[in-house]
């Protein structure tokens, strides 16, 4: 076979495993960001000491608004309660 076909088909197998493991890399970037980005959702809903009902409706107002909306705050008399 003529050894610059070998060569060139050689460098093709090389750039398709590259490329293979380039994709298991980004996939498993995309996965360790959705990860770390549900963390701090998490940590925010913690932080703020929502309710699930709440934070189910602070995320509706984002969507209907299409900006978050003002940050939320208990009332007094939710806030005497907890204390």
């Amino acid at each position: 076979m003529n050894p610059k076909l070998l060569k060139v088909k050689e460098e093709i197998t090389k750039t398709k495993d590259k490329i293979a493991d380039m994709q298991a890399r980004l996939r498993e970037l995309e996965r360790q960001k959705t990860e770390l980005e549900n963390a701090e959702i998490v940590a925010i809903f913690r932080k703020e000491r929502m309710t699930e009902e709440e934070f189910a409706q602070f995320i509706s107002a984002m969507g209907q608004k299409g900006a978050a909306p003002a940050p939320f705050r208990h009332t007094e008399k939710e806030a005497d309660h907890e204390e």
